[in-house]
C-alpha cells in the first residue's frame, strides 16, 4: 500500500494556507462595508480546520516521497485546493450551484479563465479579489511544480528541465528551498510593477491588482464583463502584453539573468521560438482581420498583438470578437489555443519546448533518409535529445489530442454544436479560458452549459494544467499495485 501520510501532512498545510488566503478578501470586504467578509470568514475557518487537522495528524511524515506519492500530492493538491476554493463562491451572494462554483474555482486554480459569473461589474469586491488571488496562487503552484515535481516524474519529457537542487528521488535539498523562496519573491515582484504599470496606465488601484495577479498568472479573469475592452485603453492593452509574456517565459531563466545579464534569457532557444511563433501568428491574424470600421494601422495591431499573446499564453483576456473576423481568424485561433508558453512558466497548452523536440525529430529523420549512411543526434538547446524525453514527448502529444477528441466528443453528445463543443474542449484543455462562437466565445461565458458539460470541461482544466500524464496514471491497475 501507498503511505498516504506525507501527502496528506502537504495537503493539510496547502489548506492551511489557502484558508489564510482567504481572510484577504474578507477584510476587504470587512473594510468596503460588504456582508461577504462573514461568508470569507466561515470559508477560511472551514479550511483552516480541516488544513490544520490534516497537518498534525500526519506530521512527522514528510522526510521523503516516493514517485507514486509525488503524483498522489500533485492530484489531491489541486483536488483539494478546487474543491475548498470553491465554497465562497457557493456561499457568496452570488448564489452559484457548487457546480458552478467548483467549475469557477477550478478555471481560478488551474488558471485557465473561463468563468461562468455574470454582472462581474457589480460583483462583491471581495469576490472579484478572490477570483485573482486564487489565479495568482494557481500560477505561483504551476511554477514551482513545473521545476521541481514534473522533472523528477518525468511527465512529458519535463525532464529536460531538471534544475540544481531537485533529486530524482524524491529528496529535496537545502539549494532547492533556495530556488523556491526565489522564485516566489521574482513571481512578487512582477505582480507588485505589474500593478504600478497598470495604475499608471489608467487602472483604479484595485482593478490594477486584480488584473496585476491574473496577468502574471496568464489566467485572464477580470472584473469586469468585457474584459480588457472594458477599459478602451491602448496603454493597458500594451501593459497586458508585456506581462503575459515576462510570465509565459521560464522563471528559472529569470533567476540566472540576474547573475548573467538579460542576454541569457534570450539566448534560450525556446524564448527565441517562443517570440518567433508569436510572430508567425500575428501575420496570420492580420491577414485574416476583416472590418467594415476604419482604424489606424497601430490601432488594428495593437488589437491582433494583444489578442494573439493573449490566446496563445492561455490567459484569455479579450478586447474584440476575434471570432466575427473571418473564417480564417477561427481556425488561427483555434491552432493558437494548443500553442502554449515556455516551460517553466505560468502558461500552460503543448508547450514551446514539445514542439523544438518534434520539429528536430523530424529534421533529423528527413537527414537520415537523404543520408542513410549518415550518423545525426536530436539536440536541444545544443544538447543531445535522450530516447526518453523523445518518446515522452511523443506520448504526452498523442494523449493530449486523445484527451481533446474525447472531451470535445462528450460535449457534442450533450447537445453542443460542433463549434461550441471543440473549441469549449480546446479552450479548457489548453486552459486558455474562452473558446469560440456565440455561446463560449470571447464576448461570453460559460454560464449557459448545461452541469454536466461543465464537470466535463473541470477535468479537462486538470488534464490540461497538470500535464495529462500526472492524472492518467491513476487510472492504471498497475500504479496501484505494491
Amino acid at each position: 500500500m501507498i503511505d498516504l501520510r506525507p501527502v496528506l501532512l502537504v495537503v493539510g498545510i496547502f489548506l492551511a494556507t489557502l484558508g489564510c488566503a482567504m481572510m484577504i478578501p474578507a477584510l476587504y470586504d470587512l473594510v468596503v462595508g460588504n456582508e461577504d467578509w462573514k461568508i470569507f470568514t466561515a470559508s477560511a475557518v472551514l479550511t483552516l480546520f480541516v488544513g490544520i487537522g490534516l497537518a498534525f495528524a500526519n506530521r512527522g511524515h514528510s522526510e521523503q516521497f516516493t514517485i507514486k506519492q509525488g503524483f498522489l500530492l500533485t492530484n489531491c493538491s489541486w483536488l483539494a485546493l478546487t474543491a475548498f476554493g470553491a465554497l465562497p463562491f457557493t456561499w457568496s451572494q452570488l448564489d452559484l450551484s457548487y457546480t458552478d462554483a467548483f467549475f469557477e474555482s477550478m478555471s481560478g486554480i488551474t488558471t485557465t479563465g473561463a468563468t461562468v459569473i455574470t454582472k462581474l461589474d457589480t460583483a462583491a469586491p471581495g469576490i472579484l479579489l478572490w477570483r485573482g488571488l486564487l489565479q495568482w496562487l494557481g500560477g505561483l503552484g504551476i511554477i514551482v511544480m513545473a521545476i521541481s515535481v514534473l522533472p523528477m516524474l518525468q511527465v512529458g519529457g519535463m525532464q529536460l528541465f531538471r534544475v540544481e537542487g531537485f533529486e530524482t528521488d524524491g529528496k529535496i535539498q537545502p539549494r532547492a528551498t533556495q530556488i523556491a523562496g526565489s522564485l516566489c519573491l521574482l513571481y512578487l515582484l512582477f505582480t507588485a510593477i505589474c500593478a504600478i504599470a497598470y495604475f499608471a496606465a489608467g487602472m483604479s488601484a484595485f482593478d490594477a491588482v486584480v488584473h496585476s495577479m491574473t496577468t502574471i498568472a496568464t489566467g485572464g479573469f477580470s472584473s469586469h464583463d468585457a474584459s480588457i475592452a472594458y477599459f478602451s485603453n491602448s496603454w493597458i492593452e500594451f501593459v497586458g502584453i508585456i506581462f503575459m509574456i515576462v510570465g509565459s517565459l521560464p522563471f528559472v531563466l529569470y533567476l540566472r539573468a540576474v547573475r548573467g545579464g538579460a542576454g541569457v534569457v534570450f539566448s534560450d532557444s525556446q524564448v527565441r521560438w517562443f517570440f518567433g511563433t508569436i510572430v508567425i501568428f500575428v501575420v496570420l491574424a492580420w491577414l485574416s482581420y476583416q472590418t467594415s470600421q476604419a482604424e489606424p494601422i497601430a490601432t488594428r495591431l495593437l488589437t491582433i498583438v494583444f489578442n494573439v499573446v493573449s490566446i496563445m499564453t492561455g490567459t484569455g483576456y479579450a478586447t474584440t470578437a476575434y471570432d466575427n473576423w473571418s473564417s480564417m481568424a477561427v481556425v488561427v485561433f483555434f491552432i493558437l489555443m494548443f500553442i502554449g508558453g515556455c516551460s517553466g512558466s505560468t502558461s500552460c497548452g503543448i508547450k514551446i519546448f514539445r514542439f523544438q523536440v518534434i520539429f528536430e525529430m523530424i529534421r533529423t529523420r528527413l537527414r537520415s533518409i537523404v543520408h542513410p549512411k549518415g550518423v545525426f543526434i536530436e539536440r536541444y538547446n545544443g544538447a543531445p535529445i535522450s530516447a526518453t524525453v523523445t518518446s515522452a514527448v511523443m506520448g504526452y502529444l498523442l494523449l493530449f489530442l486523445l484527451s481533446f477528441f474525447i472531451a470535445a466528443t462528450a460535449l457534442t453528445m450533450l447537445g453542443l454544436d460542433i463549434l461550441t463543443a471543440t473549441s469549449a474542449a480546446a479552450s479548457a484543455i489548453a486552459n486558455v479560458g474562452p473558446a469560440l462562437g456565440p455561446v463560449v466565445g470571447p464576448v461570453s461565458n460559460y454560464a449557459a452549459l448545461p452541469d454536466s458539460a461543465k464537470w466535463i470541461l473541470s477535468i479537462a482544466m486538470l488534464l490540461g494544467r497538470l500535464e495529462i500524464l500526472t492524472v492518467i496514471v491513476l487510472l492504471a491497475p498497475a500504479f496501484w499495485r505494491a
